[in-house]
């Protein structure tokens, strides 16, 4: 079975004289019996690499555990990602250094976080996305995505000097350049996809004869698999398609005063939409071997609630702390919101079986931000995390602590452990040869 049916086969169709490419994820029919390697090769899975940037850091003294190593507490802020815990590492202590340098307030810790240093003009070096995409992105369709909640085009990615990889902020826009007509290069800023082309009639539609014909040639159990698989792909088509339509006439509505205009995404209720959106089509895009490496803006300083003027980022610097709770009590809501986020995208990428494990299992996913205390703009005590195994190159499940270390020392563990060869990185204080060896297999 494995003959006629590899990795290489893929769902091809045309919309509109126009090509579209819908790849398979790993089915068991392609995998050794214990579901840990490719069975045409014995290669193992390929390793995903995923960027996390959310703003405006935790409550300071809140959410460190007390003790290190395994068998730590997720507190406070870090409570939502408990089902995660086991794959997860914390890392505390470390801090970003300045060397005398100005800080500029929430993208100087960015700054060095993506590209180990501060850049001088146009001087900076490629990020730390681009360069493990160099290296394991070059064979998927697309090098990497970069992907916004906001619906900005802000991003933390770049190649090099001053050019910059912008970030999608329209899931509808990203269907199309993963589904849609054939895309060439995922890095052009100016792009004008055609939404009504999903909308007209789905990417699944134009592959039917193919699909069925593969899922003839399956055992049961991946029927089952690519079945889901599908479900999940026609569910996002559809919810979709819904976004994009006129909605029914109202007899009682009517048209008030034209409003301020606001960037899409950062009212958090159309984030979450987006959000749920984005997890489903990356982790889709990861399954299908369309990309292997993609970095997301969670968009944290813009981010407001419904009807309100006030911003995450004002509200960290405005907001007194509440005597009674000893915190600002609207910043940390925002706080838990984000993670809240963050643990529903860790849930897509989860939902997808492989092998024995699921998607999530072979990759690493790495979350940062730009302040320890984003109420003073301190640039140490920082919370750090990865989750996932890259594979099995990681341990998990550990609290490293590193008072006063780098917090390049993160960067290049997490180069390393997908395969980058390298050895040292980041500028001046920054820079670091000193792997976390506790979390390396």
């Amino acid at each position: 079975m494995s003959k006629q049916i590899t990795r290489r086969n893929a769902l091809r169709g045309a919309i509109g004289g126009t090509a579209v490419t819908l790849g398979l994820p790993f089915l068991d029919c392609f995998l050794n019996s214990k579901g840990t390697a490719l069975a045409a090769t014995g290669a193992p899975l390929p390793h995903s690499l995923g960027l996390w940037w959310q703003g405006l850091g935790l409550n300071p003294g809140s959410w460190e555990p007390s003790t290190i190593g395994r068998d730590f507490e997720l507190r406070n802020e870090l409570k939502i990602l408990e089902p995660f815990k086991d794959r997860l590492n914390l890392y505390t202590g470390t801090k970003y250094f300045l060397d005398g340098r100005p800080l500029e307030t929430h993208t100087t810790g960015y700054e060095i976080a993506s590209t180990g240093g501060i850049p001088m003009g146009n001087s900076s070096g490629p990020s730390l996305d681009a360069k493990v995409a160099e290296v394991i992105g070059r064979n998927s369709r697309f090098r990497s995505l970069e992907i916004s909640l906001s619906g900005s085009r802000n991003s933390y990615s770049t190649r090099g000097g001053s050019t910059k990889n912008p970030s999608e902020g329209s899931p509808v826009a990203l269907y199309t350049r993963i589904f849609g007509p054939d895309f060439t290069d995922p890095n052009v800023a100016e792009f004008s996809p055609d939404p009504m082309v999903m909308a007209r009639r789905s990417v699944l539609s134009y592959v039917t004869e193919q699909r069925q014909k593969i899922v003839r040639q399956l055992g049961a159990t991946d029927r089952e698999r690519l079945d889901r698989y599908f479900t999940s792909l026609r569910e996002i088509e559809h919810q979709l398609e819904l976004e994009m339509k006129k909605p029914a006439p109202l007899e009682a509505c009517t048209v008030p005063g034209k409003p301020s205009e606001a960037q899409p995404g950062t009212i958090v209720t159309d984030a979450d939409v987006n959000n749920r959106l984005f997890g489903g089509l990356v982790a889709h895009a990861l399954a299908c071997g369309q990309t292997r490496v993609f970095s997301i803006d969670a968009g944290s300083n813009g981010m407001r609630k419904q009807g309100s003027s006030l911003t995450w980022h004002m509200l960290t610097h405005e907001e007194p702390i509440d005597e009674e709770i000893g915190y600002q009590k609207e910043s940390t809501w925002f706080m838990n919101w984000a993670n809240a986020a963050f643990a529903g995208f860790l849930n897509e990428l989860d939902s997808i079986p492989e092998g024995d494990g699921t998607l999530l299992d072979r990759m690493l996913v790495l979350w940062q931000t730009d302040h320890g205390d984003a109420r003073i703009h301190s640039m140490d005590a920082l919370p750090i995390m990865t989750i996932g195994s890259a594979g099995g190159r990681m341990k998990t499940g550990l609290h490293i602590s590193s008072p006063g270390d780098p917090a390049t020392r993160v960067g290049l563990t997490v180069q390393q452990a997908v395969g980058v060869p390298i050895s040292a990185w980041g500028e001046r204080s920054n820079q670091t040869s000193k792997t976390i060896t506790e979390v390396l297999v």
